[in-house]
């Protein structure tokens, strides 16, 4: 009965993908705790307050049903005014919130073009959508465009869906945004942005790489609370009738329990912490520039890739770095395109000057 999942797992050993949890131990250069909040003093007070004033520590229920608690309304708002939205929705996490737009907000008829290096998230919401999907080549507005003019050319009449990250989590590069904004205006298209990576690290107060185009009315931006703010959770920046078309349509929001409470009064901290304390990121900005004098690679990010190319000896390399006390992660196909696989350094306020320069030596 089982015996097809043991061969299967034999096959992801036999090409050195087999994957097992390892615990963390050493310097952190693999996690997205990117502005060190994980740990932070704040968050704790904040939701050691809240559970001394009352708040639950589960939502109990669904948000249309009793699950939806003032805290959730509360970090919306919150959220809306920082990133300058018409409105936010907050989700358990980024996955879940992807899943939902993508799911729930093209419509039959319209078109989805979206990069080809985009999450994972957002390939099963396409999958469990109503519109037509087709992929672009990374970061090639030409393709973007291409694809566009095709399905019109093919009779093709909605509503076009340009779907990129600002910042990609295993590249560290960025996405042509204002090129895209530009291919969304002449063909009357939305654009969906996920901000997963960017959220906290770029921008005025870690407002993200789009800052400047939360009041056009076709931008949708995702922003992850489980990477640089430090929490979980997901709030996709949204108009008001997108919102409501969220609440009542997207069905892994109206079938979900609610997320804790908590952990919406620890993002609405988290957000506070973004604008009170700008050297954060002057921080995290020194150790990038520490990090690419140290290992020889320059994103412009806060994520380095070293590509190895085979599976086995990135995990060899892996293992190398965490024995000598960093803790760095290979990552594989299918994560990566075969042939690339890779360590993905992150920089984080969790390391310092020294330890960077120690991991650079170890790879060299």
């Amino acid at each position: 009965m089982l015996q097809f999942y043991r061969d299967d797992l034999a096959r992801l050993a036999g090409a050195d993908r087999l994957r097992r949890l390892v615990p963390r131990s050493g310097a952190d250069f693999t996690s997205n705790d990117y502005l060190g909040l994980g740990a932070s003093a704040r968050l704790r007070g904040a939701v050691a307050a809240a559970l001394d004033r009352g708040v639950g520590i589960g939502s109990g229920g669904s948000r249309l049903l009793r699950g939806n608690d003032p805290e959730h309304e509360a970090l919306e708002a919150e959220a809306a005014a920082h990133f300058g939205s018409e409105a936010a929705l907050f989700f358990a996490n980024g996955y879940a919130a992807n899943v939902a737009a993508f799911a729930t907000l093209p419509q039959p008829g319209d078109l989805v073009v979206y990069d080809a290096l985009i999450h994972a998230s957002a390939h099963d919401g396409m999958r469990l959508g109503r519109a037509p999907r087709v992929a672009a080549a990374h970061n090639d507005v030409a393709a973007f465009a291409d694809a566009i003019r095709d399905w019109r050319a093919g009779g093709g009449t909605g509503t076009p869906w340009i779907a990129v990250e600002s910042l990609y989590g295993m590249d560290g590069d960025r996405a042509p945004l204002a090129e895209l904004v530009a291919l969304a205006e002449r063909h009357e298209a939305m654009l969906l942005i996920d901000e997963a990576h960017a959220t906290g690290v770029f921008g005025e107060g870690g407002r993200g790489l789009a800052a400047q185009l939360h009041d056009r009315p076709n931008v949708v931006t995702l922003h992850t609370c489980g990477k640089a703010l430090g929490a979980e959770g997901g709030l996709l920046c949204v108009p008001h009738v997108l919102r409501d078309m969220l609440v009542n349509r997207a069905r892994g929001f109206i079938f979900s329990t609610a997320p804790s409470p908590l952990m919406a009064v620890a993002v609405r901290e988290a957000l506070r912490i973004l604008a009170d304390e700008p050297e954060r990121q002057a921080r995290l900005w020194a150790l990038v520039a520490a990090a690419e004098a140290a290992l020889g690679r320059a994103t412009g990010s806060q994520i380095v890739p070293v590509i190895v190319g085979a599976d086995g000896a990135a995990v060899a390399l892996a293992e190398r770095c965490r024995a000598a006390g960093y803790d760095v992660r290979a990552i594989r196909p299918p994560t990566v395109p075969a042939g690339t696989a890779r360590l993905r350094v992150s920089i984080t306020l969790n390391v310092d000057a020294a330890a960077i320069a120690g991991l650079g030596e170890v790879l060299r």
